[in-house]
């Protein structure tokens, strides 16, 4: 037991020894540690004895810590080489949808349905030149001036089909394939107020008063066409065309005063017939009147059986004597 304890008396000994003699030397642990937020080892502060030189482990704290040795400088060669910082890869954009393909993004794009191809404006919306409401795409008369009614073409509306538009139309009820002037109105070549279409004297001299077939009217105007029944006064239905035309040669010239002449056959008393041709008469100038001729301008006479034009004694000529004439008056 004593051997035991000698030994290691012995040993303790040497090996402070050898610690000893290597403490006397060089600190063996430097606490300098450039890493370190403080610059020195953790613990150091506690164990104050670490690195202290000519001192051992378990001996007394040095009175001052050992100056920390500088970190070695590495020659610029020796460096390692440094590798460039990575970027982080930028993130692409989302690209703006563009759903028609026009060139206007949806989110502006207020004609969302464009027919590709087409020309828009920065709305997304089909060009309009002449802003008539169609797009220049189907618009076949792009030069419209504005404010013009057009079709579904674009092009500006004819009612009467004559070649001239309706915003320059004065006769706009020109009848189909008539010939018409630059105010879409038919030609009268003869200036008498009796279109070309319509006039079966189309060379009357100027000026001379016409009826309603354009021929040169006559200081008397028998009303052909204008009979009544035997003993009767009233207008039959067959008349009402051939006193329409009456009625507007009558207002083509607003200076003419006429007098409505009645005859009759010599069938009955003189006094009878008198009667019945004033009737007829009269029954003609109220037709005028109704339709608009001033009843200043109109007189009614009957002349009874006196007058007539044709033999009393055939049929034919009975009714040709049971007549209604217009007299211009001067």
């Amino acid at each position: 037991m004593r051997i035991s304890v000698f030994a290691l008396s012995a040993l303790g000994t040497a090996l402070l020894s050898t610690m000893n003699v290597q403490a006397a030397d060089v600190p063996y642990y430097n606490p300098a540690n450039p890493a370190s937020p403080s610059g020195m080892t953790t613990g150091y502060e506690l164990y104050k004895t670490i690195g202290c030189p000519g001192r051992g482990i378990l001996e007394a704290p040095c009175a001052a810590p050992v100056e920390a040795k500088a970190a070695p400088v590495m020659k610029p060669a020796e460096k390692p080489a440094e590798k460039p910082m990575a970027m982080p890869a930028a993130i692409p954009a989302a690209t703006p949808i563009d759903s028609d393909g026009d060139g206007v993004v949806d989110a502006k794009d207020r004609c969302p349905g464009t027919t590709r191809g087409a020309k828009v404006d920065a709305n997304g919306c089909e060009l309009d030149s002449d802003g008539d409401g169609v797009v220049d795409r189907l618009d076949r008369c792009p030069t419209t001036p504005a404010g013009r009614k057009v079709n579904a073409q674009g092009c500006e509306l004819d009612g009467d089909g004559d070649g001239v538009v309706d915003a320059l139309d004065r006769c706009p009820t020109t009848p189909a394939g008539r010939k018409v002037n630059a105010q879409g109105c038919e030609l009268d070549g003869d200036g008498d107020g009796i279109v070309d279409a319509a006039d079966q004297c189309p060379n009357t001299p100027a000026g001379a008063p016409v009826d309603d077939k354009g021929c040169t009217l006559p200081k008397t105007l028998t009303l052909e066409g204008v009979n009544f029944d035997n003993d009767e006064d009233i207008l039959r239905p067959d008349s009402i065309a051939i006193l329409e035309g009456a009625t507007a040669t009558l207002k083509r010239y607003p200076g003419f005063k006429v007098e409505v002449a009645g005859h009759t056959d010599s069938r009955g008393s003189s006094a009878h017939n008198l009667d019945l041709s004033q009737r007829r008469a009269q029954a003609v100038m109220n037709y005028f009147i109704a339709h608009g001729i001033a009843a200043d301008r109109l007189s009614a006479k009957g002349y009874g059986e006196t007058r007539p034009t044709s033999n009393n004694y055939l049929e034919e000529g009975r009714m040709k004597n049971r007549r209604v004439e217009l007299r211009t008056l001067d």
